[in-house]
């Protein structure tokens, strides 16, 4: 197995540029998601509505996704980006300054959801596979877990911050101070060298955008199998901010304790993503795998037996969650054309994002009707269930694919595992 530096992306001027501001942009968009769950928790008291939150906030990216990253495949991913991210600091502002005034109820909350949804869907494909031009090709699967480590490692920050500040501050100031945190990102934006970028080919006008990716992944039986095991565990397993939400607060009765979970599977995907990207070539095995220490350790987090073991178990369970996200995002863009980049990125962000629609109510109602530990424990179980049968899928398909001569059947199925590359003689 090849390896890549962990941190080689950086030695790009404007890779470092940008990481700095997505951090702590991150960190603040963090504290804000933090805050609402707490918000919407303390209006009703129901993990339900939590799930409601997240419902209105990522349907739109279900909806929306795969025709905004067809559109992000055509426009200037760094002056879209700059757009959306200003509308991202707008409807912070927005919020926080409705809260202040004592206008925030739970009609108020859907609604900015809901549009923070909208701006949610047209960023993801932009800033995302802006991220890719900021590197040569070869680096690109570094980029991408270094991109899932920043996103996912300033849930450290963002989740303490909220539980320590959201009783001093209150949630609206939380709400302005995330809005104010988008200047950090913007400021690279404007300031990158846009003469060391590797920009993509935009797409072509016209023809079938969106059909023509999803043909790409359904003709392909290894992205097809990676995808729909994604899609599925996405749905259900990785609704933190309901599950972690009612379990910090029923089974060990301090909701600001949420925060601090979260903040320990934040520390876990940092180092997930960061393994990953230190990865030459991800690999189906790579990604199987941290489907199954997801899976585990999400049921072992569920009946931790106290507060600070649970911390310790939500580590892992970080881990296996961004190397599992990462390594769909690196399979994917390792195989995809330059010119179809935003639109699989985009159809990434649905399986994964997209499915919070579906599987964030029916966490939340387990969690109100079933029990907190099950509304955890559920979607490990469906992670371990799909991964396995991802697993044996590709492993037969593998099998239908190559030679049956035994005393080199392992160096190809770990050859096509790779998804490519030369086959040792």
């Amino acid at each position: 197995m090849s390896r890549a530096p962990m941190f080689s992306s950086l030695r790009h001027r404007n890779a470092r540029l940008f990481f700095f501001g997505l951090l702590v942009s991150n960190v603040g968009t963090w504290m804000q998601m933090t805050a609402m769950s707490l918000l919407v928790y303390e209006l009703t008291g129901k993990a339900a509505d939590v799930g409601i939150t997240l419902l209105c906030q990522f349907l739109p990216m279900l909806l929306l996704g795969v025709w905004a990253g067809a559109l992000a495949d055509r426009r200037d991913k760094r002056r879209m980006t700059l757009l959306t991210q200003g509308l991202l600091a707008a409807q912070a502002i927005v919020l926080g300054v409705l809260y202040l005034l004592d206008l925030v109820n739970l009609p108020v909350v859907y609604g900015l959801s809901l549009l923070l949804g909208v701006i949610g869907a047209f960023d993801n494909p932009a800033r995302r596979g802006f991220v890719l031009e900021l590197v040569e090709p070869q680096e690109i699967t570094n980029a991408i877990s270094l991109n899932t480590a920043v996103m996912t490692g300033s849930r450290i920050v963002g989740p303490a911050l909220a539980a320590a500040l959201k009783g001093p501050l209150g949630a609206g100031w939380l709400f302005i101070i995330n809005g104010a945190s988008f200047v950090a990102l913007l400021w690279p934006l404007v300031a990158i060298d846009r003469s060391q970028l590797h920009a993509s080919p935009p797409a072509q006008r016209g023809g079938t955008p969106v059909r023509d990716a999803i043909r790409f992944i359904v003709h392909d039986r290894r992205l097809l199998v990676v995808f729909v095991t994604f899609a599925v565990v996405g749905t259900f397993s990785f609704n933190y901010s309901v599950s972690l939400l009612k379990i910090a607060d029923a089974r060990y009765g301090r909701k600001e304790f949420f925060g601090i979970l979260l903040a320990a599977t934040g520390l876990g995907s940092m180092i997930g993503s960061l393994f990953t990207g230190a990865r030459g070539r991800v690999t189906t095995y790579w990604f199987f795998g941290n489907g199954v220490l997801l899976g585990v350790s999400g049921l072992a987090l569920a009946w931790a037996p106290n507060a600070w073991f649970a911390v310790l178990l939500a580590i892992p369970v970080g881990f296996g969650g961004a190397a599992f996200i990462s390594a769909q995002n690196a399979i994917v863009q390792q195989e995809s054309p330059p010119d179809m980049r935003g639109r699989l990125l985009a159809l990434g962000a649905v399986a994964f994002l997209g499915t919070t629609p579906i599987g964030a109510p029916i966490t939340g109602w387990v969690a109100d009707h079933v029990g907190a530990e099950w509304s955890l424990a559920y979607g490990s179980v469906i992670a371990l269930v799909s991964v396995t049968i991802g697993f044996l899928l590709r492993w037969r398909s593998v099998r239908a694919e190559v030679p049956a001569d035994e005393h080199q059947l392992a160096t190809v199925l770990v050859d096509h595992a790779d998804g490519g590359g030369v086959v040792p003689q």
